[in-house]
């Protein structure tokens, strides 16, 4: 702050941490438009939706298409909504309100926009300026939605086998990617066209698992691909919560709003001293 500067006004501040931890922020990279149920879709009686996993900290937005023909593939919906159900069969998602009536076929209606949880650098704070004085909110988490097209691993797999169905071994589905710690294996080149007698022998091989002390197993993976499966196979058998999603402009909305102001008048007294803020800082 150079001398010349003038202090144009000071504001009070008031800190409530009534509603942590459940402030957060959450952030749409690839949207362009406003987080609304397009207007054709309100009309047919759908509404946003979200559901949470709590322990793994993944959280679903479903909004709703836009189901007018000029914008939207009735036909190809149905391709999509097909590979989507199965893509949640496959991981063990809970569909709930999600699952069609008898007889009904399975079509897209909806996208998802899945959560990414965002680790905290420092400390981040909700400020909201209202009649001269700053009230302040700690935010407890930060995530970032993007859409999410799993289902088309499905549509691209079964494409794959489509044309696998001659005999071609390129497009066949070799199973998951190769650990990057284990030996790649010893590629063969042989010709299609040449066979030749193969000398058969018997060999006898014997296998063991090392097991550490705590009792997992040893080799194979590598201590972060075990890691990483085990975090999947624990957010795929976590149940789904449904979370009330509501509008900016909705009357629960401004409710919380409302309660991001502080209503107390108490003095907060620091006991900390400037030598101790800066040695804190990260850098300095």
């Amino acid at each position: 702050m150079d001398g010349d500067d003038e202090l144009v006004s000071v504001l009070p501040i008031h800190y409530s941490n009534t509603l942590s931890p459940n402030v957060h922020i959450h952030q749409f990279p690839l949207l362009s438009r406003p987080l609304q149920t397009p207007p054709a879709a309100v009309v047919s009686g759908k509404r946003i939706r979200a559901r949470i996993k709590p322990n793994t900290q993944r959280i679903e937005i479903h909004v709703p298409v836009d189901p007018r023909p000029e914008v939207w593939n009735i036909e190809r919906s149905k391709e999509l909504g097909t590979a989507r159900q199965e893509d949640d069969r496959e991981k063990n998602q809970d569909v709930g309100k999600m699952k069609q009536r008898e007889g009904e076929e399975a079509r897209l209606a909806e996208v998802r926009m899945r959560s990414e949880h965002i680790p905290e650098e420092g400390a981040y704070m909700l400020g909201v300026v209202r009649n001269g004085h700053l009230h302040l909110q700690p935010i407890s988490e930060t995530h970032q939605f993007r859409p999410t097209l799993t289902y088309l691993d499905i549509m691209s797999r079964k494409s794959r086998r489509s044309r696998g169905d001659a005999g071609s071994d390129e497009d066949s589905d070799d199973g998951p990617p190769l650990d990057p710690d284990e030996p790649p294996p010893v590629q063969t080149t042989a010709s299609k066209k040449e066979k030749k007698p193969l000398d058969v022998k018997e060999v006898q091989v014997s296998a063991r698992k090392a097991i550490d002390d705590k009792g997992n197993l040893q080799g194979g993976l590598s201590a972060a691909r075990r890691e990483m499966l085990l975090a999947i196979r624990a957010e795929e058998d976590e149940a789904w919560q449904d979370l009330e999603y509501c509008d900016g402009e909705a009357a629960e909305g401004q409710e919380m709003f409302e309660a991001v102001f502080s209503q107390s008048d108490e003095q907060l007294e620091c006991k900390s001293d400037i030598t101790a803020f800066l040695k804190d800082i990260k850098g300095l």
